[in-house]
């Protein structure tokens, strides 16, 4: 395994999501298939767990807390969860008050079964209050010794500037793929040059670089992919046709898939500290052995970009995720 460090702590590069756990946007998981999977991130050398409320509303950050406690070693786990998330009968909404963050990280730490949490992550921007609100509730967090490390996700540079302003910044999170590069343009070089850790989310784009879908491949009412719009033709045939030839490619150059061309590739992009792998069964983290003790270079990175120029004539990023804004 490969490791960076993230406020003086080693931390694996690559991290067990799961938000696939929760069970609620991708399918339902068995209490012992998820445990289990929680559990077996040691046969990966991994210790990075990233979770949230939101994922399974509270499920996810339960299934990590019964794993720690039949490992029986918390300083083994990096546990990474998140707040500012409110989910309601007309939707998802950005909350980061300081009482809703304050109800949200002593839930976590209730649901989790630890008195402190590795890495406290504001979830998405709060559009309805200063930013500086949240980030002194989040300093005071950390003052207190209920937080190791303070992060944001899915934040802009001038939005992380206001909240670097007010305490200490050690991380984010955004979401960051083959087919979704937003963070290129700013995201990346401005935490790389203030020292910002990027934890990414979204290494395979929802599935889509798993190499296992088809245009015939149906999701289930409720999976966060029928709302995607990826996965809906035109685009879905696009997007298939560049994860074929991107398989194709990783078979000829590397004898991998491309689901470990698509690791390896956030993985070897400047800036980038440590991607996120969602798994609802141990198995599905087999793969990852592939991925490390080789890395791409120049030449690989512009062909992976001319065959995404090829092939998707009609791109489109993870907007749809954005949460509402509430009402003052």
């Amino acid at each position: 395994m490969e490791f960076f460090t993230l406020n003086n702590v080693e931390v694996s590069r690559i991290g067990l999501g799961t938000w696939a756990i929760g069970g609620t946007a991708w399918g339902d998981v068995s209490d012992e298939d998820a445990v289990a999977t929680c559990l077996s991130i040691f046969d990966h050398g991994i210790n990075l767990v990233d979770t949230a409320p939101i994922y399974g509303y509270g499920r996810a950050e339960e299934i990590v807390g019964k794993a720690i406690r039949e490992h029986g070693r918390r300083e083994d786990f990096y546990i990474a969860t998140k707040a500012g998330l409110e989910w309601l009968p007309a939707g998802v909404f950005a909350n980061s008050t300081p009482a809703r963050l304050r109800q949200e990280l002593e839930e976590s730490l209730s649901r989790l079964g630890t008195d402190y949490v590795d890495l406290f992550q504001l979830h998405w921007p709060d559009r309805a209050q200063p930013i500086e609100v949240a980030a002194e509730q989040m300093l005071k967090f950390l003052n207190a010794g209920k937080i190791r490390a303070i992060g944001v996700s899915n934040f802009s540079v001038a939005q992380m500037q206001i909240f670097g302003s007010i305490a200490p910044l050690h991380s984010d999170q955004p979401p960051y793929n083959i087919f979704e590069r937003a963070i290129d343009a700013e995201v990346l070089p401005y935490c790389e040059k203030n020292g910002i850790a990027v934890v990414t989310y979204s290494s395979l784009c929802r599935s889509l670089l798993a190499g296992r879908l088809s245009v015939e491949t149906e999701f289930r009412a409720g999976d966060i992919r029928t709302a995607d719009p990826k996965f809906q033709p035109p685009r879905l045939g696009q997007y298939l046709a560049a994860v074929a030839e991107l398989d194709q490619f990783a078979r000829e150059h590397y004898g991998k898939r491309v689901l470990q061309l698509a690791l390896r590739w956030v993985l070897d992009r400047p800036g980038v500290s440590a991607a996120l792998w969602g798994a609802k069964h141990p198995t599905q983290l087999d793969p990852l052995d592939e991925v490390l003790g080789w890395k791409l270079d120049t030449s690989a990175f512009e062909a992976v970009d001319a065959i995404v120029q090829q092939t998707v004539v009609d791109p489109v990023g993870p907007e749809y995720l954005t949460p509402g804004r509430r009402a003052r």
